[in-house]
């Protein structure tokens, strides 16, 4: 990378020569959009099944709630959302979301809700508002990429504290606190949990919330996954867990309501103390970066908050239990796998045991020959800066999954020492 006083192109004689992308640019990298474009050999059976991304639409089988469809409808046909909204979001947008997640332990007005183009926006909003270039945040590993991805955009150390398999992917709480230094701007949990399908207990919560408030940094909580829980198992928003530290809860519309492309999130500001005062201001400066995300879609929350029957969402967790459960079963058989049981959210992470199979050197080449083999396409650990380890997406259908499950059966066996 060129120093500040280096030239940034390099010109030729009666020609532009190179001209250099920006030193941001060069920071920004996603590792799965760098593994889904990476050139692989022919492929070996006409037919694959895929799932490397969590779009729970690709296949149809996962069908958003009929008044989604209807609320942006009407928001449209009513001419009144073509214009630039308010940058910070549509006030309607924002009230129906203040008001959705308000809690009397953490309570919310509209003033207390920034919009954002999807979650990944408010992601890197959150970021963004708390960390300082040379500052560290602390990401947990094995983490959704995009955390690192916008940290090292914006050239902060990310520095990633452990999950613990064997504790269902709880956070190790002693290797996260022996992070943090003077340079720390922030924590960031995600619960449930990208890749890991887990969900965290409330004494757990509470454990990472001590450590916030005796080391006085502020956390991110992503939710983007909140209520997606399966049996047995009870969701907590982390900031109803604590009077004094402030957080910074992310939310959006993309995996509850099945509509990942239509970019809609939100922050929601949990400052009970008065702490977050410049970060407020910080929030609403960052979100006239754009002018605010999609009007329409915005416009139609409150009658998808208010009109969505109390019945669609215990049945969509269901649906999603149910085909966790396949994955589990059938890949529990597998030689040399040892699969992590879900608790919640759309994947299944899955141990390799690569010391058993004959000629498979980490997961990447694991997930690579599977594909070439099998034409099975999944993500390995390396995406989640977790080696060792498969991420399964569980919203493809059942019979997919079915098959999917047997291939990579039939992979292992063929692989096995």
């Amino acid at each position: 990378m060129p120093s500040a006083n280096e030239p940034r192109n390099t010109q030729k004689p009666g020609g532009w020569g190179t001209i250099a992308s920006s030193d941001v640019s060069r920071r920004t990298f996603n590792p799965i959009r760098d593994v889904l474009s990476r050139p692989v050999q022919p492929l070996a059976t006409p037919k694959s099944t895929k799932d490397p991304i969590s779009d729970p639409t690709v296949f149809g089988n996962f069908k958003t709630h009929p008044v989604v469809v209807e609320a942006v409808e009407e928001a449209v046909r009513s001419f009144s959302f073509n214009g630039y909204p308010p940058s910070v979001g549509v006030p309607q947008a924002r009230e129906a979301v203040a008001n959705k997640y308000t809690h009397p332990l953490a309570p919310l007005t509209a003033n207390d809700v920034v919009m954002a183009s999807g979650c990944s926006g408010a992601v890197e909003m959150a970021i963004s508002v708390l960390c300082n270039e040379g500052q560290n945040i602390l990401l947990p590993r094995p983490g959704f990429c995009l955390y690192n991805t916008v940290a090292g955009s914006r050239n902060v150390e990310a520095r990633l504290y452990n999950l613990l398999a064997e504790k269902n992917w709880e956070v190790d709480i002693e290797h996260m606190e022996s992070l943090i230094d003077e340079n720390t701007a922030a924590i960031l949990i995600n619960n449930p949990s990208n890749p890991c399908g887990s969900n965290f207990t409330k004494a757990h919560l509470k454990a990472i919330l001590s450590v916030c408030e005796r080391r006085r940094i502020p956390l991110i909580s992503d939710e983007i996954y909140a209520d997606m829980v399966f049996s047995g198992q009870v969701f907590t928003p982390t900031a109803t867990l604590t009077s004094t530290v402030p957080v910074l809860t992310l939310g959006g519309l993309a995996k509850q309501w099945l509509v990942p492309g239509w970019r809609i999130g939100w922050i929601l500001i949990n400052d009970r103390n008065n702490a977050f005062a410049q970060v407020r201001q910080g929030l609403f400066a960052l979100s006239t970066l754009i002018n605010g995300p999609c009007a329409p879609i915005q416009a139609a929350i409150p009658k998808i908050f208010a009109e969505i029957p109390d019945s669609y969402l215990p049945a969509l967790n269901m649906q999603l239990e149910s085909h966790a459960r396949i994955l589990e079963n059938e890949l529990g058989k597998a030689w040399g796998l040892d699969v992590i049981t879900p608790q919640g959210a759309m994947y299944v992470m899955v141990k390799l045991n690569l010391n058993m199979f004959a000629d498979i050197s980490d997961d990447a080449d694991f997930c690579h020959k599977l594909k070439w083999e099998e034409n099975v396409e999944i993500l390995p650990g390396e995406c989640f800066a977790y080696p060792g380890t498969v991420r399964l997406v569980i919203t493809p259908p059942q019979d997919k999954l079915r098959i999917a499950a047997s291939r990579i059966a039939a992979f292992c066996e063929r692989h096995r020492k």
